[in-house]
């Protein structure tokens, strides 16, 4: 079972070593919990920070893949909540731009979470809770990775035998989150 990882565990190195790297995000016992329990109804998980209209910052849940990630996003965080994979933890790169500095912590709190996110059944929702970074910490951090890097393109780079036009920042877009499932509406 993994530790509650709603503090840094990280210590100061001793004899001049590299420092162990900070984590981005973590979570609580709480999110450890429920976690394990969405799991085992819906298979491995993956989380993507939102920053759309309908919920605010709230951290959304879904089974692994089925909200699409892509050129846009970066990975901060490949979550241990001691279940047989770990759990994807993505955030859009401009979103990333503002929140670089700042520690994030999984969390849960009753209510009803968003109508997308795999835990708005349970009568529980996640949450997250940050902090400011010391410049210490800072120094400590990892890098992320996009889905690109990850696919081995470049950031912006089109997918072969994507003929989709590239879209201007002022193309119309219904909703931010508007990669997930087939059919799921907002607002």
């Amino acid at each position: 079972m993994p530790q509650d990882m709603s503090e840094d565990s990280g210590g100061s190195v001793a004899g001049g070593a590299t420092p162990e790297l900070l984590a981005r995000v973590a979570l609580t016992s709480k999110a450890v919990a429920l976690l394990s329990e969405l799991t085992q109804l819906h298979g491995p998980l993956m989380f993507h920070q939102s920053g759309g209209c309908c919920d605010g910052s709230a951290p959304m849940c879904y089974p692994l893949g089925e909200f699409r990630v892509g050129g846009a996003d970066v990975r901060l965080a490949e979550l241990d909540a001691g279940l047989p994979q770990p759990i994807p933890f993505w955030m859009s790169e401009s979103q990333f731009e503002y929140w670089s500095h700042t520690h994030l912590t999984v969390d849960v709190v009753p209510g009803r979470g968003s109508g997308f996110s795999v835990e708005s059944p349970t009568g529980q929702r996640f949450l997250i809770r940050s902090r400011l970074f010391t410049d210490e910490e800072s120094e400590r951090l990892p890098a992320v990775g996009s889905a690109d890097q990850s696919s081995g393109r470049r950031a912006g780079q089109p997918r072969h035998g994507d003929r989709s036009p590239p879209r201007s920042p002022t193309s119309a877009h219904p909703h931010p989150d508007s990669r997930m499932r087939v059919g799921a509406r907002c607002c």
